[in-house]
């Protein structure tokens, strides 16, 4: 991982988007595809419907938004960028086939990666065999990297194995005497958050919080009032929920039915929806931990215009979801550009040697693909998604060390 990065390549410093046709929310129609004249074409497989289809929303509209701000900008290697996008409906054999079919049939120009560990962990073996550049939004689970891509990266700064550490550090800060005695712990079997969480419980179990449950769930779970009712049992100090989206506001809307509400509580994923709020009563985010890749708050080059800009387009503020959209589409632009040239290989050989500024911190590479970076630690407090740590990074000095009880 020794690896010099011989070049800073500024993208994005201004992002002052203007409005340009690039796609609507429904997945265009396919057929050939190819790039011809003055159009390069982009292909990708979305869950536009099934599970996750509401959150990966945003990340479409992540993509669509660099989409235009390439196209308002001259486009790229000076042609117009076209989005070719497939429904997988967050299958893992539909995904297969989309990219194989992006590949093979429409004969897109680039990819771009698909959402959640779950999809992105075969589909990036797709990519490999066909030797494309294939840039991830999400899905940073360890086991992806652990096969040594060539042509793979996350377009986040850190992956699962990194997600606990500064939560952790703060429960490690804490007097002994006022740290959790306790923790449940509670995941969706899927390859990002079951790692994540198993993570966390052995870091905490060292610092003397001791296990009292622990369970996976499917990822079509939609009832947690059993579940909910045997951590009410278990009387936990903390609760550590692997979500991945409404999974994490089901478990809070059990816990409530059955009348238990933990002293602290960390949730993957699901406290950085937009939405969360709304779901779950904004009272009852108040103390609720989560990791995050993106804060529209970062004073990162491009991110503020970025941030204006889509809630323009879109009438309402960027999830991380959608900033991690626009974060792979301005890796792909930066190393692209580099090139000077659609060569794929020669635009894996460049990511791997650089440095990439963007809207979430500038990103690096190891060998595998896996970023070198860390997450920041947010809190829901008044009402607002606050970063508490690292503290250059940090929105509010305050941290809610005992969540209050729900509220009706």
């Amino acid at each position: 991982m020794a690896r010099r990065r011989t070049r800073l390549v500024a993208v994005g410093a201004v992002v002052a988007l203007a409005a340009t046709a690039c796609g609507s929310s429904k997945a265009p129609s396919s057929g050939a595809a190819g790039s011809s004249g003055g159009t390069i074409t982009i292909g990708m497989s979305l869950p536009l419907s099934g599970a996750v289809a509401d959150t990966s929303k945003d990340g479409y509209q992540g993509y669509q938004e660099w989409a235009a701000w390439v196209n308002a900008h001259g486009g790229l290697l000076g042609k117009q960028v076209k989005l070719v996008v497939l429904d997988d409906a967050f299958q893992q054999n539909t995904a297969l086939a989309d990219y194989s079919k992006l590949i093979a049939q429409n004969h897109v120009d680039l990819l771009l990666g698909t959402f959640s560990s779950f999809l992105n962990l075969p589909v990036a073996e797709v990519a490999e065999r066909n030797k494309f550049v294939y840039i991830e939004p999400s899905g940073g689970a360890d086991s992806i990297f652990a096969r040594n891509f060539k042509y793979l990266f996350f377009a986040q700064p850190a992956t699962t194995e990194r997600l606990p550490d500064q939560f952790v550090a703060q429960i490690a800060a804490m007097p002994a005497d006022q740290r959790p005695k306790t923790a449940a712990y509670v995941t969706q079997d899927d390859p990002n958050t079951a790692p994540a969480t198993a993570i966390f419980k052995q870091k905490l179990t060292a610092l003397g919080v001791k296990a009292v449950y622990d369970t996976i769930y499917a990822p079509d779970t939609s009832n947690f009032d059993a579940i909910a009712n045997t951590i009410k049992q278990a009387a936990p100090d903390l609760v550590i929920q692997g979500a991945l989206a409404d999974d994490g506001v089901s478990l809070i809307r059990s816990f409530q039915k059955v009348g238990f509400s933990p002293k602290m509580f960390f949730q993957t994923n699901s406290p950085t929806d937009p939405n969360f709020p709304s779901a779950v009563g904004v009272k009852n985010t108040e103390g609720i931990f989560t990791a995050l890749a993106y804060s529209p708050q970062a004073p990162f080059p491009g991110n503020a215009d970025f941030v204006a800009d889509y809630t323009k387009r879109f009438n309402t503020a960027p999830s991380e979801d959608a900033a991690n959209s626009f974060t792979a589409g301005q890796v792909l632009q930066a190393a692209v550009t580099a090139v000077g040239k659609l060569d794929q290989t020669g635009i894996a050989n460049w990511l791997h040697a650089n440095t990439v500024p963007t809207i979430v911190g500038p990103l690096s590479w190891d060998a595998s693909g896996k970023p070198t970076g860390s997450l920041l630690l947010a809190q829901w407090q008044s009402g607002k998604l606050q970063i508490i740590a690292p503290s250059t990074a940090a929105t509010s000095k305050d941290v809610v060390l005992n969540k209050a009880g729900w509220s009706s």
